[in-house]
């Protein structure tokens, strides 16, 4: 009889009734779940639970997963149910659900507890008291102006620890239930405030109560702003210059300075295509538009601004445009917009970012812009922005007679003003620079008259013991040009001339001295001399590894390292530099952190055992896509930022001679830019050396910071010299700490020698593909 009454049960189950697909989306939806959790959770693809939800043609799950779906759908609907119309009530939703028999005949258990898991931690019994910041089910409804401002003020009082408005956490942690309302800059009388961000209190500044960006989109003819924390406002504006007072009137986005004189970061708003065709913009640039970087200040929108008397910054209306109205006193009135489909998010950097759904696009910038800051434009540019956020040029003075503040130079900054472009040092700038105006036209300046500190692009052909080896394995600097820059002394003002010098290693500045006499076979190691094989190992003097020929050019950590090595330098001139400082520790800490965190966040943590870094690194990017974008944004912020610091000419008229637009900055420092990556060249130098000196192994290719070995096995264990868990003192470490290396790729050495014959070229770099073996076309430097 019990298996009558389970064929019985499983014909119920296999009809469970459904509400309409609308009604599936809006529950999906308002518990703030992505496809992508429903499907992991009922173990479909993305695309058949999007396909149930299809407002045209929706599809119908059949199966135990129809059981499973409908159960999902009826706790949710108990958290969130729907305002029933005279016109058309909710739908019904069945009273039981019982599970539906597979083909042997059991019934499912797996899809219940995936949905008990996704569902049940935010409410674990009817009136049981709900974590800190998770809203009331009743609350996912539209509120009005003044309800929504009663509640934000309500839950500053009730909870003396507000939740951070980023959801900075791996997509496996609960979220908070996403609630729909208008915003307003009103609040309860009486209710307590909020500790502004960053306080030991770690509440949230309550003039950015609702996080620092949103992403706009439009839904069912409504217009959605998508905040961090699966909140989700809704957009009265009809226009653009209406979008822009919202934002700063009534949205409460915007994220607290980064430091005591700073200022506070802009709310940034990021359109979507939908948006972009609500507010009457292109939802993509024609070519010219492209080149231009901007739509043309005839367009309608950009008059719409100029009527409403909103300004645009020089760069126009582009993929990153600001548009603001000139401050009054220390209130800023200043919105950024960011344009995906105008290819604000550069793939090379954000990934797939671009194509995400709006509340994912939301997380991924808002971990970003908490970790970091807000993007203020392309990672180069914003690498570039938090260094003067973490360090302002000017700061109030102290009171004077009269009681009044005034603005000074802040100490340890850059100050506001940019060097005179005639007052550079020649060897430090680049080709075409106005102080160098006065040279033949097609002179080329030799290392005696160029400063050209540049990362490693060199390699040798291998041994014949190397060839016996099975294996090549390369290994990777993490961020390592930003532990390049920690603890490192740059300047921060002019450069003094100074004929024959004394060298000061630690005066930062610019030598000519001849290094050449440096010989890599014998060198100080700490304090002992050491014999090695220098034909082997690159100069750490110059980026191809050569053996420099005379006087050149060098940043101070160069000619500081040919001292260590055991040699004595005497610069003939230099360019020095008295006004110094650490400009760029805040930097480094806070992407080291930033990195840090979210690579903790993807399962790898600081100090694991080798063995579990390298199993824990091992497909690290699939365990949540979306921080993984986290991650490489946060590296091509360190590249770019310091890249930006030499920034040249990009089009507009240019001509050799004359100055460009980025020679107005304080922050062109083509000198700091070198600092950094010649420390980062000879940190890698010094754990080779290290490395060959210990156990006479010697690297096959180095490009920037990825360094191949020829190895007896695939793994960098195989060689780097490990006792009893420790690494070799100075030399390379596994870990995800800046400095500390990582496993880039392994190949065979068959393959390696198979790739140099089929392009002729017995010195090609193999570390350049050492990660996938993908060799695409002959090495050209690039």
């Amino acid at each position: 009889m019990s298996e009558l009454f389970d064929a019985v049960d499983a014909l119920v189950a296999s009809r469970s009734p459904l509400p309409p697909a609308e009604e599936r989306k809006r529950l999906r939806v308002a518990h703030g779940l992505t496809l992508d959790e429903v499907a992991a959770a009922l173990k479909v693809r993305r695309a058949t639970v999007s396909g149930w939800e299809s407002v045209k043609k929706p599809t119908e799950p059949r199966g135990p997963e129809r059981e499973a779906y409908a159960r999902l759908l009826r706790q949710l609907a108990e958290l969130y149910p729907a305002p029933a119309t005279p016109q058309e009530p909710a739908a019904p939703m069945p009273a039981t659900f019982t599970g539906a028999p597979d083909p042997a005949g059991k019934m499912p258990e797996v899809p219940d507890a995936a949905i008990e898991e996704i569902v049940n931690p935010l409410y674990p019994t009817p009136g049981a008291p709900r974590p800190a910041g998770f809203a009331d089910p009743a609350e996912a409804r539209t509120l009005s102006t003044g309800e929504a401002s009663e509640a934000a003020a309500m839950t500053a009082t009730e909870n003396t620890q507000p939740p951070s408005p980023v959801a900075a956490a791996p997509a496996a942690a609960p979220r908070p239930a996403r609630t729909t309302r208008t915003s307003s800059t009103s609040r309860r009388p009486g209710a307590k405030k909020a500790a502004p961000a960053g306080t030991p209190a770690g509440g949230t500044d309550p003039r950015f109560e609702n996080g620092p960006l949103a992403v706009v989109d439009v839904e069912d003819g409504k217009v959605l702003a998508y905040c961090t924390g699966g909140l989700v406002l809704d957009v009265p504006a009809k226009s653009l210059p209406s979008l822009v007072e919202w934002t700063l009137k009534e949205a409460k986005l915007g994220q607290q300075k980064l430091s005591g004189p700073g200022k506070d970061a802009d709310p940034l708003l990021v359109l979507t295509e939908a948006a972009l065709e609500r507010y009457g913009l292109p939802v993509t640039l024609t070519d010219e538009e492209k080149h231009a970087g901007r739509i043309p200040e005839g367009h309608k929108v950009v008059k719409q601004l100029a009527r409403a008397e909103w300004k645009l910054t020089k760069r126009g209306f582009g993929p990153w445009a600001r548009i603001y109205r000139p401050a009054t006193g220390s209130e800023r009135a200043c919105v950024q917009l960011c344009i995906p489909s105008w290819n604000a998010l550069d793939s090379r950097h954000w990934g797939e970012a671009g194509q995400l759904p709006p509340a994912e696009l939301a997380r991924v910038l808002g971990v970003y812009a908490s970790r970091v800051m807000t993007p203020r434009g392309s990672t180069a540019v914003t690498g570039l922005e938090l260094m003067t956020a973490l360090h302002p040029p000017t700061r109030a003075s102290e009171p004077d007679a009269d009681g009044k503040r005034h603005s000074e130079h802040n100490a340890g900054s850059l100050g506001k003003d940019a060097i005179d472009p005639m007052n550079w040092p020649p060897c430090e700038v680049p080709d075409g620079h106005p102080v160098l105006k006065d040279l033949p036209r097609f002179h080329v300046r030799g290392p005696g008259e160029k400063l050209f500190e540049e990362a490693y692009d060199w390699a040798r052909p291998m041994t014949d013991a190397e060839c016996t080896l099975r294996h090549l394995v390369g290994i990777d600097v993490n961020m390592a040009f930003a532990a390049g820059a920690n603890g490192l002394n740059v300047g921060l003002g002019e450069a003094t001339h100074v004929k024959a010098p004394a060298f000061d290693p630690k005066l930062p500045g610019s030598w000519l001295v001849d290094l050449s006499h440096v010989d890599l076979s014998r060198v100080k190691v700490g304090k002992e001399w050491v014999e090695l094989d220098g034909s082997l190992l690159p100069s750490p003097f110059t980026p191809k590894g050569e053996r420099p020929d005379g006087p050149a050019w060098y940043a101070t950590p160069t000619v500081a390292y040919a001292v260590e090595l055991g040699y004595e330098v005497r610069p003939i001139e230099a360019w020095v530099r008295y006004d110094n400082g650490r400009y760029l520790d805040g930097w480094y800490q806070r992407l080291r952190d930033a990195y840090l965190a979210t690579m903790a966040d993807l399962g790898v943590h600081a100090d694991m055992e080798p063995a579990d870094f390298l199993a824990a690194m091992d497909g690290y990017k699939d365990r949540d896509p979306d921080l993984a974008i986290v991650v490489s944004a946060i590296k091509a912020t360190v590249k770019g930022g310091l890249g930006k610091l030499r920034e040249r000419p990009r089009g507009e008229g240019w001509r050799p001679g004359e100055p460009w637009r980025a020679l107005s900055r304080p922050t062109w420092r083509p000198d700091i830019r070198a600092a950094v990556i010649s420390r980062t060249r000879i940190n890698l130098h010094r754990k080779i050396v290290k490395h060959a000196a210990f156990t006479g192994q010697y690297p096959v290719a180095i490009l920037s910071d990825c360094v191949v070995y020829a190895a007896g096995g695939p793994s960098p264990l195989d060689f780097l010299p490990y006792r009893e868990g420790k690494p070799l003192p100075g030399g390379f470490k596994l870990g995800i700490n800046p400095g500390l290396v990582k496993h880039e790729g392994t190949q065979t050495v068959l393959w390696g020698e198979e790739v140099r014959e089929r392009f002729n070229a017995p010195e090609l770099n193999l570390a350049r593909y050492i990660k996938d073996g993908t060799v695409t076309d002959v090495d050209n430097g690039e």
